[in-house]
């Protein structure tokens, strides 16, 4: 691989590998926060749903980061948006870190959620500038080096993994996620007085109309109805109030291009990468919580660790996939999503370590491509749209991730366990259920456990197990007879809505599954996948296709 000859700018090197550090940082923060749920919901006694809705703000705050980015990075140039990131995530930190015990259990619930806000208000500031940045700089490779660029995810999700696994019993949580502020500086140097090109798109003189004519009314649709999911679930706006906004954008956006359609791939794409973050991030918001709940908090940790590591090597193979094994990206997509079902379910039903590292390790290798061959997909294709279409794809990832995923993992785990402990004992749910309900969409409220109490049960367990292993017993049974039948029946129906929740999750990369075969089809039909060039775009030609 070699990076300065690949690239058009003889910088090209040093821009990727900042971009790199700048996502490597949101990874450590994301990384952190999943291992620090457990400490937020004993200590503030927040339940699952509320856990969720604060997790789900790292996601939904990146999406206004990304899209406005996108938006305005032709326009305004890549460094003053890099300035703002670096700005957010100084802010995010006094935010978060002023949530403290002690404080009732609102006050704390506002700062963690907007502290979490505005830290994915700068990740996603930073993607609309590195996405389009590396699809710029390496025209002839998108998806091999936007996997690169986004190998530092999960590189961060390594590194925060381990911090949560060396530091979490010793150092409080504050400590901890004070520490994404060290890559935070790094990237901020790197970008340092750097000159970056423009997009395709904007050196064309394409305007803003031009460019978002492609996303139209149909990519407006998908945007627009996850921008009222925000305005009346985050915002706590009334459903009319929130349509009434969510219009008014559609209108004002659509008046650029005097109403265009739009591409109605585009609008596939949309659909499917709301899929993608909702089943990827929201899953990995969730998956220490619940493999450590399942397992041990310790195992849950490692296993996090392992996944994330295995995402960060296989990102630098996807030249050799595409390349050696011929598959085209929506093949690539097609593969992944298929080990997404298998894996998911799999992991649904672990047991020991080594049983949970094998369905894991599936887990994994499903979902490393998703997202950067996405991006890179709609970079081929619609390379008119500049930075628009790929942020504005990004910020539905993550919105949905927020929205749907994370939100929806915790409802499902407040139903599950909730219905688990009444099905076991109707009056031991009535002690141990939480007095704040969980609501999810059009679906039935529902009161799952109470985390403050729940943490007491989980804590009680560690305990025992500590001790049992010190007089060098580990059997995990033995730990769960030192527990009251009562506190028995409590574990066990989290464990049981913890595993019927990742039943329920396959079902995303199931549809799509569908999805990415429909559309393998598609491109078989037409001569196979092919990139295409503002120039040949215009005049109906493109480059030699690729074997789907």
């Amino acid at each position: 691989m070699n990076i300065k000859q690949d690239g058009i700018a003889p910088n090209s090197a040093r821009l990727l590998w900042a971009g790199f550090m700048a996502i490597l940082a949101a990874g450590i923060g994301f990384g952190i926060r999943g291992g620090i749920l457990a400490n937020w919901g004993a200590e503030f006694g927040f339940n699952a749903g509320q856990l969720g809705a604060i997790n789900g703000a790292g996601f939904t705050g990146f999406c206004f980061g990304i899209i406005i980015g996108g938006v305005i990075v032709d326009k305004i140039g890549y460094g003053k948006l890099v300035f703002a990131a670096f700005a957010f995530h100084a802010l995010s930190a006094f935010v978060t870190f002023a949530a403290s015990e002690g404080q009732d259990s609102q006050t704390a619930y506002n700062f963690l959620y907007w502290g979490t806000f505005i830290f994915a208000i700068a990740n996603g500031t930073l993607e609309a500038v590195a996405n389009p940045l590396v699809a710029t700089l390496f025209p002839k490779n998108r998806t091999h080096y936007l996997n690169i660029l986004h190998a530092s995810w999960p590189a961060g999700l390594v590194i925060g993994g381990l911090i949560g696994w060396t530091m979490g019993e010793s150092f409080h949580w504050k400590v901890q996620l004070a520490l994404f502020l060290v890559p935070t500086a790094i990237y901020g140097l790197m970008f340092l007085g750097q000159h970056m090109p423009k997009s395709e798109a904007s050196q064309k003189g394409l305007s803003f109309g031009d460019m978002f004519k492609d996303v139209g009314i149909l990519g407006s649709i998908v945007v627009c109805f996850l921008l009222y999911l925000f305005f009346s679930n985050a915002l706590g706006l009334s459903p009319m109030v929130s349509g009434g906004i969510a219009v008014v954008l559609f209108f004002i956006a659509n008046t650029t291009t005097k109403f265009s359609i739009g591409a109605w791939l585009i609008f596939v794409l949309f659909i499917t990468h709301a899929l993608v973050g909702a089943v990827e991030l929201g899953t990995d918001g969730w998956i220490q919580n619940i493999t450590g709940n399942i397992l041990t908090p310790a195992e849950g940790k490692i296993l996090f660790v392992f996944t994330s590591f295995v995402m960060f090597a296989l990102r630098f193979c996807a030249d050799f996939i595409e390349k050696k094994l011929k598959l085209s990206p929506i093949g690539i997509l097609l593969v992944c999503s298929i080990l997404g079902v298998i894996g998911l379910n799999m992991v649904s039903g672990i047991t020991t370590f080594s049983g949970a590292m094998l369905a894991l390790l599936v887990y994994a290798l499903g979902k490393t491509f998703f997202w950067p061959t996405m991006l890179a997909v709609i970079g081929d294709r619609f390379p008119k749209t500049g930075a628009v279409a790929m942020s504005i794809m990004g910020g539905i990832g993550m919105m949905s991730a927020g929205l749907l995923g994370s939100a929806g993992l915790g409802y499902a785990k407040d139903r599950f366990s909730g219905e688990a402990l009444e099905t076991a004992d109707a009056a031991v749910y009535q002690e141990y259920k939480s007095q704040t309900s969980s609501k999810f969409l059009m679906f039935k409220e529902v009161n799952g456990l109470d985390g403050a109490k729940l943490g007491e049960v989980q804590g009680k367990l560690a305990e025992a197990r500590t001790e049992l292993a010190e007089a060098g017993n580990a059997d995990p049974a033995a730990a769960l007879e030192k527990l009251s039948e009562t506190e028995r029946k409590v574990h066990s129906s989290s464990i049981a809505g913890d595993r019927k929740t990742l039943v329920a999750d396959a079902a995303i990369p199931a549809t799509m599954a569908v999805i990415y075969l429909l559309l393998l089809l598609y491109f078989k039909a037409i001569g196979g996948y092919k990139p295409v060039h503002i120039a040949s775009e215009l005049t109906g030609g493109t480059e030699g296709p690729m074997e789907a």
